[in-house]
């Protein structure tokens, strides 16, 4: 007989709820992007120097999901949610109430660092659902955190255009107010706590890298998914300030409806993911790398008009998702009680490239305008390509083996 009854199964209404909650919490880090040079111009600051707020925000969220993300393996899910859910809270209050870049980019970075929940969310879920149903679940939670990202810009855009910017920063404490209260219960049916791994903190962190060297194949993806999300990053927030910039004269309104266009990925992710499942992970990341090489190389020809920047905008969108859950099929078909901290590793890796991103696309706008952002983007594709490339012929050779 079990040491631990079992928890109860999720109700759709938990799901949902679930869902929701990744969403607001996801949603914090990207209501930056549409404003970053309303943003810039308040605090009167380059805008070069503005891309260190969300810059500084990735490298704390790589940061803390190393150091928190891991604690998933020894205490409550449930309990650790709550309590970094909490930290969000405050932290978005500091971002609404800072007079000053030195307070707002603090606010920002202490954000980043305690942003674990969605990560922890999918695995409170997935315990608590039946086999045949973890892929939907899975894939819910996943449109969570799509919703989330596209509500931040879009909305952050339109309320920017005709308010004072800060009010979306204030909209944003109370929804994580909502959340902070809401989630305790939500979060229902939380399992006994016990440690799942042996040893101290220590081990357990020093672990992620010692999985990381055992693996290469996921070493690759991270290193993918790390130049991926930074040319997502580089690419929204130098069209900010292309399209905010004096020679284009649009709104930050119409940087939230160009946001808007994210939307397809939620229809899209889940079908080429079914595709990926058909012909392979690796093909699929190569095959998806060329597309997006197409969709990079027409920014630049096309990048002078709201209209035409559509074109390529949507097929970076429909396939920029896609070579993210490609890299986690590679790895995430391993065995369970690694899979957690290869997702640490991976997911660490993604938020550094991030960063990297949000500094190079802001400075690379400043000093080389929207030419030298997409020349940026250009060579940041054709590196993915190459890698991509180089892991799925391994893989195939490894087969023939």
């Amino acid at each position: 007989m079990s040491k631990h009854p079992s928890p109860a199964t999720l109700t759709r209404a938990q799901e949902w709820a679930l869902t929701l909650c990744v969403a607001v919490v996801t949603a914090n880090a990207y209501y930056i992007h549409p404003i970053i040079g309303e943003v810039a111009r308040d605090f009167e600051i380059s805008e070069a120097r503005i891309g260190i707020v969300p810059a500084l925000n990735q490298l704390a969220l790589a940061l803390g999901i190393l150091l928190l993300l891991p604690l998933g393996d020894i205490y409550s899910n449930r309990r650790l949610c709550i309590i970094f859910v909490s930290g969000q809270t405050f932290c978005m209050l500091g971002m609404a109430l800072a007079d000053g870049l030195a307070l707002f980019t603090l606010a920002s970075t202490l954000l980043g660092f305690v942003t674990i929940a969605p990560y922890l969310i999918p695995a409170f879920a997935s315990k608590r659902v039946a086999p045949a149903r973890l892929g939907q679940v899975t894939a819910l939670l996943t449109a969570g955190v799509l919703f989330g990202i596209l509500v931040a810009r879009v909305g952050a855009g339109l309320v920017a255009e005709y308010a004072d910017w800060r009010i979306i920063y204030w909209a944003a404490f109370a929804l994580m107010v909502m959340v902070t209260l809401a989630l305790p219960l939500v979060m229902k049916s939380e399992l006994a706590t016990s440690k799942q791994h042996g040893g101290s903190y220590a081990r357990l962190i020093a672990s992620v890298f010692h999985l990381a060297r055992e693996h290469r194949d996921m070493r690759i993806s991270a290193l993918i998914q790390g130049l991926n999300f930074a040319s997502f990053t580089a690419t929204w927030l130098a069209l900010a300030l292309h399209l905010t910039s004096d020679a284009m004269g649009y709104g930050t309104d119409v940087v939230g409806y160009l946001a808007g266009i994210a939307a397809i990925s939620i229809f899209s992710t889940p079908r080429l993911g079914r595709w990926a499942d058909k012909i392979g992970a690796r093909r699929a990341r190569l095959i998806v790398s060329v597309v997006q090489i197409a969709g990079v190389s027409l920014l630049y020809p096309l990048g002078f008009h709201v209209l035409t920047l559509l074109v390529p905008l949507l097929i970076i969108n429909m396939v920029g998702p896609s070579i993210d859950v490609t890299g986690r099929m590679t790895f995430l078909a391993l065995a369970p009680e690694i899979r957690t901290r290869l997702t640490t590793f991976y997911v660490v890796a993604m938020f550094i490239g991030g960063a990297i991103g949000s500094v190079a696309g802001t400075a690379t706008y400043d000093a080389g305008g929207w030419g030298g952002t997409c020349l940026l983007l250009l060579a940041n594709a054709l590196g993915i390509l190459a890698l991509s490339w180089h892991a799925d012929r391994q893989f195939r050779a490894q087969e023939k083996w």
